[in-house]
């Protein structure tokens, strides 16, 4: 797994005007390809009448998954750009539909290469990105009368938290960089007395 990616931070649209035509580029992130596909029907639904709905995605940490489509367009002037934006910023995990007006003036193919592309980039910048990095799964199960005190402990230790779920024991999900894995061992069994028991698990990516 790559260490970090971009990603979008927040879902929204941003409008821009070129030669009397309307270009509204809608971003959002997308966990899936499927996720990515239900944004696009959703924007199409919601601009019917619109001359055209192009859409780019990117899903993987390493851009595993890309897509584009020019939906009417000449061929490479909508969806490649708008693609290669997404890409040239090193924005994952992300799919943007542009959805345009005509405004009854032709931009020819550098003009519709770069409405397309620069639409996209505009979205990106008053949206915002946000980094994901890579960590370490990890649980700690603790008995109840330790349980309140440890999850104070963590949280003010800046540890993330993930979820806690109560039976006969108590079991906190936390994120942890691979490189503190050790040393978080090492402080909870001082903070717990030994009491604790730690279990790493898997990898996954979280908020920077």
């Amino acid at each position: 797994m790559q260490e970090q990616y971009l990603t979008v931070a927040r879902a929204g649209v941003h409008e821009t005007e070129i030669n009397r035509s309307r270009f509204l580029c809608a971003l959002a992130p997308a966990a899936t390809e499927e996720e990515a596909q239900a944004f696009v029907a959703r924007v199409r639904a919601e601009h019917p009448t619109a001359t055209h709905n192009c859409f780019a995605y990117v899903i993987g940490a390493g851009a595993s998954v890309q897509k584009a489509s020019d939906d009417g367009e000449p061929g490479g002037t909508a969806g490649v750009p708008m693609l290669q934006m997404l890409l040239r910023r090193e924005v994952r995990y992300a799919v943007a539909v542009v959805t345009r007006y005509y405004g009854g003036i032709k931009l020819g193919a550098g003009g519709l290469i770069r409405a397309y592309g620069g639409a996209v980039g505009e979205a990106l910048d008053a949206l915002g990105t946000i980094t994901r990095r890579r960590f370490r799964l990890a649980t700690v199960t603790v008995d109840h009368q330790r349980a309140g005190k440890l999850e104070n402990d963590l949280r003010a230790t800046g540890h993330t938290v993930r979820d806690v779920r109560y039976a006969e024991l108590v079991t906190f999900e936390i994120g942890l960089p691979d490189a503190d894995v050790e040393g978080f061992r090492a402080w909870l069994a001082d903070a717990t007395a030994g009491a604790a028991v730690f279990e790493p698990g898997g990898e996954a990516y979280g908020d920077a």
